[in-house]
């Protein structure tokens, strides 16, 4: 578990005093952050899980909304785990003809290179994203934004998700680029079954990025305009936590296309 955002305890005295004059719960508008030792800070916790009933702590809307995240994606991963499944029934699929010979009509589709260097760029997009998130919860460098100082940490966040965005993009215009080279070579969604399989992995993973880079400009405008500190955590957290997921979905889906025909 990431940490919180947990500045160390300056003056017990005065901290107790300003909790008392406060309102706020450390929302980075220069009011006090939450402390808590399980997460990393030099707090004693005191605050972290003492929160009125029916409210929910920074730790427990984090885990709440990577769990979401996380169930949401599960019917998403058994529709491919489906479709990976119909894929090597048809690959191994076959009929015997009239002299009692097996016959396996698949033909397999011959990759477009560019694949490789779409999956390069993926993967480095993904690194850029995981900079950025790691970036929201190094405590060293969020105390400015708790305590209402400027935004370092937002900005810097904010530069590696426009890097993420940026290849992207580039990698869905690489998709793109790779379905006109089939097309040129007369390999159509219905020419054959493994040409099927082929547009309908690619461009259903396409669509599901595609999902991924509107989370990336969302969050990339909750760090610009949200004055919450913990809202920008969590949402920078969950799309960095999807695009993660699409990521290794594709290694998985480009070594099946790849090597699995």
């Amino acid at each position: 578990m990431p940490t919180i955002l947990t500045p160390p305890e300056i003056d017990r005295k005065r901290d107790r005093h300003e909790g008392d004059e406060g309102t706020g719960n450390g929302t980075g508008n220069g009011q006090k952050p939450p402390t808590d030792k399980r997460t990393g800070g030099n707090g004693d916790g005191d605050n972290w899980d003492n929160h009125p009933q029916g409210h929910r702590g920074p730790r427990e809307r984090l885990s709440a909304a990577r769990v979401g995240l996380f169930f949401a994606l599960g019917g998403d991963l058994m529709f491919f785990v489906a479709l990976v499944s119909i894929f090597f029934v048809n690959k191994e699929s076959g009929h015997f003809d009239a002299y009692s010979h097996y016959i396996n009509e698949w033909l397999p589709t011959a990759i477009p290179s560019i694949l490789w260097l779409n999956t390069g760029v993926l993967l480095l997009s993904s690194v850029s994203a995981e900079i950025a998130r790691q970036g929201m919860f190094d405590e060293r460098r969020t105390m400015d934004e708790w305590f209402g100082l400027g935004r370092p940490v937002s900005n810097r966040a904010s530069a590696w998700l426009a890097v993420t965005l940026l290849f992207g993009g580039i990698f869905l215009a690489g998709q793109w680029i790779a379905w006109q080279q089939l097309r040129a070579q007369h390999v159509f969604f219905s020419s054959s079954m493994s040409s099927h399989f082929f547009y309908l992995i690619t461009v259903t993973h396409a669509a599901h990025l595609f999902l991924g880079l509107g989370a990336v400009v969302g969050a990339l405008l909750v760090l610009r305009r949200s004055r919450s500190m913990l809202t920008r955590q969590v949402l920078v957290d969950g799309t960095v936590w999807y695009w993660h997921v699409m990521g290794v979905l594709w290694l998985f889906l480009f070594v099946l296309l790849e090597f699995g025909q």
